[in-house]
């Protein structure tokens, strides 16, 4: 898979992105909180930094979500037997992806702390 075009690493990766749509809820989940947020931000219309701030942290929680669906499977179709090593990997793997929400969360009300400051 090394050295092909970058339309068809592109596809690869389209490809990731529509396997973890339709076998990962967590995934399904985040990219519906990831609708509802640009929605929210169309609505609000706030300041560039604050768009760039949200999609990335966004972003960092859908990659951070991929990942950890990519480490579960790879390590399910190695060791398919519960092992308390895999059961670690797979742990970390998924606090990985609570704590990039923790992140957008704190974004999130950082925001909102903004919104309802500027309001009064």
């Amino acid at each position: 898979m090394k050295n092909q075009p970058f339309l068809s690493r592109l596809g690869f990766a389209l490809g990731g992105i529509a396997q973890a749509l339709r076998s990962e809820p967590s995934f399904r989940f985040h990219v519906a909180a990831v609708v509802v947020v640009a929605a929210a931000l169309l609505w609000l219309r706030p300041a560039p930094l604050w768009w760039a701030a949200v999609a990335l942290a966004c972003a960092l929680v859908l990659a951070v979500e991929l990942v950890n669906t990519a480490i579960e499977n790879l390590a399910d179709h190695l060791h398919p037997e519960v092992h308390p090593g895999i059961r670690r990997v797979k742990d970390c793997a998924a606090a990985a992806v609570l704590v990039a929400s923790f992140g957008a969360l704190a974004v999130a009300a950082a925001f909102a702390f903004e919104i309802l400051g500027t309001a009064g």
